[in-house]
């Protein structure tokens, strides 16, 4: 896992770091960028691989349990890039928030069709974890891992979230539209009417 962080620098460098080890173990392997993709049977051949959701995770507008994962192509598997977020707020208000600040802008950033089908599975507006610390929000897939300025931003735009305390329960449509649609058109209207940051 990667430690936790109190800065952009240390949140970047936590994670080059988790990447580097693990680039160490498994010597002659290379990190996909690809959110999902296809595996063949000899690459799943162990039972745990046929798991999909170690533990349910929740909507933050519903509050309502998300029914498991069923992607109708058994060999599919995909990649998250989950906020671990420490907080006393509520974590329902903060996965919210982070829809706006983070979903919705990664809707216009994350545009390869690998995204689009696991956003089908995992990636819906407000997937949350309640947890001791606050909150893991699972929306995100893997996408900003890859580079610094995407890590930053994802620390930046998770700071927003917390700390920016807005009542955003009024977007709920817009932002299912945006993020669950995949509709750019109403992810750029929300993009400039709150100043959210795109790369």
């Amino acid at each position: 896992g990667v430690p936790p962080a109190s800065s952009a620098q240390e949140f970047i460098n936590n994670i080059r770091s988790v990447m580097a080890r693990s680039q160490a173990w498994l010597p002659g392997l290379q990190f996909s960028k690809l959110s999902a993709t296809v595996f063949s049977d000899d690459q799943l051949d162990n039972p745990a691989a046929h798991v999909f959701g170690c533990e349910p995770d929740f909507d933050a507008w519903t509050g309502q349990m998300n029914p498991p994962p069923n992607s109708g192509i058994p060999n599919l598997r995909s990649a998250g890039g989950h906020v671990h977020i420490e907080t006393d707020q509520s974590p329902y208000l903060i996965g919210q928030r982070c829809d706006l600040f983070l979903a919705v802008p990664a809707t216009l950033m994350d545009t390869n069709p690998a995204a689009l089908e696991r956003r089908r599975l995992y990636g819906k507006r407000g997937a949350i974890r309640p947890k001791p610390y606050g909150v893991e929000y699972r929306t995100l897939s893997n996408f900003w891992i890859f580079e610094d300025k995407l890590i930053e931003w994802v620390w930046n735009s998770t700071k927003r979230a917390v700390e920016e305390k807005i009542d955003v329960s009024h977007l709920s449509e817009r932002i299912i539209e945006a993020v669950n649609n995949n509709n750019k058109k109403v992810a750029e209207e929300l993009v400039k009417e709150y100043s959210l940051e795109v790369f």
